[in-house]
């Protein structure tokens, strides 16, 4: 879906348009720079901006994305003695919720949350649109919004804010920088950028996201629309919500998806969402990115989603819980390449259908189609053939339950599989291993661009749902 800001009346979306499968792409022309456009009005308390979105959903599909690490353009490589988040710990004091508690909330956090302007290399096309030749000017292409880490600029974002950039402009506590892309881990949607020449920064104080309460209290703080430094209020609607998207369907456009779909750097991998935080406090376009916080303005969330019909805040947004990012962002900052829990199988999901025609002895679960040699699956003694119908006692119904099940643990951490082996139950104890191997196997792969399936996985995309995308990934 297409809106467009109206000079007169400030915001107003087309109507009439079909809703279109979500995506993390937003598209923003920058007026200035493209004539051909409509220029909108410019108040001088902001930025106001043009945008094209489909909102985001819930998507069934698995594997893994790649990383990729870039050094600063000093040259100076990542730091490993980062300290993230603020030094000292503050309690919000307020009279009441109604009264007093967003503005004490908004005066702490504000000066920890950034503006990104995203700009990249405007370029000519051929009939069959493929780049044929670069003009070396660079256009602001999206948005997005991001947290400071440390006073000397890190900064963490979304992977699908900054993927495809050639330059970047933050603006944070009223001053603007440069920035470096320090790394980014696409499976994740986690991304670090480093402000150049910036001190004195105002770190946002960390919280814990593993012990949110359904029905607390919390604010959303970012540049919906470009309009920077907005607040939002509302509470956590529930926890523990998890998604799978693959950036094939990623590649329409999107609001809070800046840079997502339509980038050469992005891969055909998928990007993995698990144990998120559903909120109802407002998240729009621009939002992606930004902070969640809770009533003492420590950060609980890196805003990232929504579901919408019309494309826009709608009541439903989600989150990447902090304890998950910031993991993922102190990996990145120390130059390593961000790892997560892998069982080590490649897997296909059971339905009836296919159950009925292979002589399943069940009709729902997670189908065993590899097993990797010295992974934690076999040392467990998992078995081609297996099929997986809990993990931790909740039910596996599908490949998807079990790789959010598996990326919701962390490297080391003990599991048990409840698995069907031809009509026997069995109870089996895994200690899951890193990903870190098949993650730069992953990167190497796409960016050969070699799309070919092994055997194995050819026969499984035959085998079950005639090749579906679903079919003969990683776990």
């Amino acid at each position: 879906m297409t809106d467009q800001f109206n000079n007169q009346n400030g915001y107003t979306p087309q109507s009439g348009q079909p809703y279109q499968q979500p995506n993390f792409q937003h598209s923003y022309q920058q007026p200035v720079m493209n004539p051909q456009q409509p220029h909108p009005a410019k108040p001088s308390t902001g930025r106001t901006f043009g945008t094209a979105f489909a909102g985001a959903a819930l998507a069934c599909v698995i594997a893994f994305g790649g990383f990729t690490a870039y050094q600063n353009v000093t040259g100076t490589p990542s730091g490993s003695n980062v300290t993230l988040g603020a030094s000292t710990n503050t309690e919000i004091q307020a009279q009441s919720t109604d009264d007093t508690l967003p503005e004490a909330v908004a005066q702490k956090c504000l000066p920890s949350v950034a503006a990104i302007d995203v700009y990249t290399q405007q370029t000519s096309t051929d009939m069959l649109g493929r780049s044929t030749s670069s003009s070396g000017t660079l256009t602001e292409s999206s948005l997005g919004s991001g947290v400071v880490l440390s006073e000397d600029g890190y900064i963490v974002t979304n992977n699908h804010v900054v993927a495809g950039a050639d330059a970047l402009k933050v603006t944070v506590g009223g001053e603007e920088y440069d920035a470096d892309v320090v790394g980014t881990d696409e499976s994740s949607d986690i991304a670090v950028v480093k402000l150049q020449g910036a001190s004195g920064l105002t770190p946002i104080e960390i919280g814990d996201s593993d012990n949110l309460t359904i029905g607390e209290w919390v604010m959303s703080i970012g540049s919906p629309f470009g309009l920077e430094q907005s607040v939002a209020t509302g509470i956590v609607s529930a926890t523990s919500r998890s998604q799978i998207m693959s950036n094939a369907e990623s590649s329409g456009s999107d609001g809070y998806g800046y840079g997502y779909g339509n980038s050469s750097s992005q891969s055909s991998g998928y990007t993995i969402y698990p144990n998120m935080i559903q909120t109802d406090a407002a998240i729009n376009p621009g939002n992606s990115g930004g902070a969640l916080v809770d009533s003492n303005g420590k950060l609980i969330g890196i805003n990232t989603l929504i579901t919408s019909y019309s494309g826009n805040y709608s009541g439903v947004g989600f989150a990447i819980p902090v304890n998950y990012a910031v993991n993922i962002a102190q990996q990145i900052i120390e130059g390593k390449t961000p790892t997560h829990a892998q069982l080590g199988v490649s897997l296909s999901t059971v339905n009836s259908q296919n159950a009925k025609r292979y002589g399943l002895k069940v009709d729902s679960g997670a189908y065993i189609a590899a097993v990797s040699a010295g992974s934690g699956a076999a040392d467990a003694g998992l078995e081609e053939g297996d099929i997986v119908t809990k993990f931790d006692d909740n039910a596996v119904d599908s490949a998807s339950d079990l790789m959010l099940d598996v990326r919701s643990k962390n490297p080391g951490d003990t599991v048990t599989l409840e698995v069907n082996r031809n009509g026997e139950t069995k109870q089996l104890q895994v200690t899951l291993g890193s990903d870190e191997s098949s993650q730069a196997a992953s990167t190497t792969q796409n960016s050969s661009k070699n799309g070919s399936s092994s055997g194995s996985n050819e026969l499984l995309n035959r085998l079950f749902n005639n090749g579906s995308s679903s079919q003969g990934n990683a776990a």
